[in-house]
């Protein structure tokens, strides 16, 4: 929940620092684009901080390697978040971006259906979850380049 609540809250903040004259964010695409940058960066801090061993335990036992695929993931989150804002790179960071969401999934449902908790907090429930991640993926193609007016 806590990064729906920096997507939303950030994109507000952002969109009020334009109205209230930053150039910058005057219009609702970059404003946009910096909430959902910072949306991963705080999804990111997760992959190493105190739920890095939560969000090891999400991922399935079919894969291997998992903290490595945490690592990975949270360093993808990471450029992800960071192309996202750069013109040159949106709209490759969007696409990555969207994988990632799509790839990680599958930990979602695993965490869902085995009752986990992530800092101790039990993880949301599979509809919720789903819902969520198709929220996520808007934010992110609305952020990309293809609606950049």
């Amino acid at each position: 929940m806590a990064p729906f609540i920096a997507l939303v809250a950030s994109f507000l903040l952002f969109r009020i620092i334009g109205l209230l004259g930053l150039s910058y964010f005057d219009d609702w695409h970059t404003s946009l684009q910096a909430a959902v940058a910072i949306m991963f960066l705080l999804t990111a801090s997760a992959h190493w901080g105190k739920r890095r061993k939560d969000l090891i335990r999400m991922v399935p036992p079919a894969f291997p390697k998992k903290e490595w695929i945490v690592t990975v993931t949270g360093c993808l989150e990471i450029a992800g978040a960071i192309g996202i804002c750069l013109p040159a790179f949106s709209l490759a960071a969007a696409i990555g971006l969207t994988l990632i969401l799509v790839a990680m999934f599958p930990a979602n449902i695993y965490a869902a259906r085995e009752k986990m908790t992530i800092g101790g907090r039990p993880v949301p429930k599979l509809p919720f979850r789903a819902l969520l991640q198709l929220i996520f993926i808007a934010a992110i193609v609305l952020a990309s380049p293809l609606f950049r007016q």
